[in-house]
């Protein structure tokens, strides 16, 4: 059996006021309804102020997790612009490397293109350096040989010089060489044999192809024909003795019309 719970003196005061209440004449319990009625008018105020709490921290929350998420909607609306920027940016990159690879493969293609024509050229060069080296030696091979002709011919003509002035004093011409294949024919020319002024004439003459002459001091009107006499035989002594004789007939009639020949 269980053990009797001892009772508190509000319950024992309780159970005297019931019994009072009852054995009366008239029973009636006192409520007490204005403390009840302020107790719930403070319970529902209460009440009220706690809900327009919870509300006002519900909107609160809800206000700021809408805000939140309009944040998180305008960032993922940025994230992804800046996405779709940085895929037309790769797309615009890797187009560009693209380019700057062919331009790279080209630019490769060409230096090793330019390599091989200088290797080609180097070995151009290498080849006529020696032939230049070839060319200086035989050059220098002629040279030396040249002088030994010149020295023998000078050894040749020292025994002549003497013979060779004698022949142009009799003869009144000098030969001289004044270019490649040019020679200059110089006279002094004595009108007649009384006359004791002479007269200088001279002509540079080109044997390289077809006979040619170049300069004639004096100008000989008959020179023209002499010439073409000579292209069609080739016989230059005729020639020299022909040009010889008109610029004797030239100062011949210089003379006759008035020229002085006797200074």
């Amino acid at each position: 059996m269980a053990p009797s719970r001892s009772r508190s003196p509000s319950e024992i005061d309780d159970e005297h006021n019931l019994d009072a209440i009852l054995n009366s004449s008239e029973p009636a319990i006192d409520l007490n309804l204005p403390a009840y009625e302020t107790s719930v008018a403070n319970f529902s105020r209460a009440i009220a102020n706690f809900t327009a709490r919870s509300i006002a921290e519900i909107t609160q929350r809800r206000d700021a997790h809408d805000k939140e998420l309009k944040r998180l909607e305008d960032r993922a609306q940025d994230v992804e612009k800046e996405t779709e920027q940085c895929k037309l940016k790769e797309i615009e990159l890797i187009a560009l490397l693209k380019c700057e690879r062919e331009e790279t493969e080209e630019a490769e293609s060409a230096v090793a293109s330019l390599r091989r024509r200088v290797e080609a050229e180097r070995e151009v060069l290498a080849s006529i350096d020696a032939n230049i080296q070839t060319l200086r030696a035989r050059v220098a091979n002629l040279r030396k040989e040249r002088e030994l002709e010149r020295d023998t011919l000078a050894m040749h003509a020292r025994p002549m010089a003497a013979e060779v002035r004698a022949c142009e004093h009799a003869t009144g011409l000098v030969i001289e060489g004044v270019g490649p294949d040019q020679l200059l024919f110089r006279y002094t020319i004595k009108v007649d044999d009384d006359s004791r002024s002479t007269h200088e004439a001279s002509f540079v003459i080109d044997l390289s192809s077809q006979f040619k002459v170049l300069t004639s001091t004096p100008q000989l009107p008959t020179m023209p024909l002499l010439l073409d006499q000579l292209n069609d035989s080739g016989d230059v002594y005729t020639f020299i003795k022909r040009v010889r004789q008109a610029y004797v007939k030239l100062f011949s009639k210089s003379c006759r019309v008035g020229v002085e020949c006797g200074l």
